[in-house]
């Protein structure tokens, strides 16, 4: 196809493809010209996972690379690709020289170890726990296991899920890009109905079930138009 196809197909414009291919994002397109190269299904696909990790991930330039480098090269496992993409996608959140998150990091790395969950010292959820434990206890909310069980129990079942799902032997792009969606779009979901759920539940102990919205009233016959007549 050429360049204008793959515009169309992409969504993107031929300026941003253009772009893509001059930031090493993009492989060139076989030439069959001075002015003509033609583009194939591998740089719609490549197209497809720019796209998710700059308009999903929100991911600068010098990230995109990063992942594309991983997925380009063979040598590295799908395991550690997905940690890749994981680490790209952050969010990145910075550790300051205080001693309440220093206690409250090593305790996220002690729950990691109890749960016998592998997952690396660098992986920026350790970061992102351990500033909302600190949040937590300066709000009078102590963290404990037995609290934190049932959260443990849908984040394992949600993330087997996910990667339940994942195809062996697909393409790795595509790979990447489904567990970017995974990790970025369905934590809405997830986040939105864990809100749902426990408006549900909040109504179920101490309220009244919420009414349905009445219906509008029918417009009174005497000011419906009458049906035109049969031709």
């Amino acid at each position: 196809m050429q360049i204008s196809e793959l515009s169309d197909r992409s969504g993107l414009t031929v300026q941003t493809i253009k772009f893509y291919i001059r930031e090493g994002l993009l492989p060139k397109g076989s030439a069959v010209s001075a002015t003509r190269s033609e583009y194939d299904v591998r740089h719609l696909e490549r197209l497809r996972l720019i796209s998710a990790l700059r308009e999903v991930g929100d991911l600068p330039i010098s990230a995109i690379q990063e992942v594309i480098e991983a997925v380009e090269d063979d040598r590295v496992g799908m395991h550690e690709l997905y940690a890749t993409a994981q680490h790209a996608v952050g969010p990145h959140v910075a550790a300051p020289h205080d001693p309440h998150w220093r206690a409250a990091r090593e305790d996220v790395d002690a729950i990691v170890r109890e749960l016998g969950w592998r997952v690396g010292d660098r992986a920026p959820a350790r970061d992102l726990l351990a500033h909302a434990f600190v949040a937590l206890r300066r709000l009078g909310f102590p963290i404990t296991l037995k609290d934190l069980r049932p959260y443990v129990k849908a984040a394992a079942e949600v993330a087997e899920h996910e990667i339940g799902r994942v195809v062996e032997g697909a393409p790795r792009a595509r790979t990447v890009h489904s567990l970017l969606v995974s990790t970025v779009l369905y934590e809405q979901v997830l986040t939105s109905l864990h809100r749902l759920a426990q408006e549900d539940a909040s109504a179920r102990r101490f309220g009244r079930a919420v009414p349905a919205p009445r219906a509008s009233p029918a417009p009174d016959r005497a000011h419906r138009p009458d049906p035109a007549p049969p031709a």
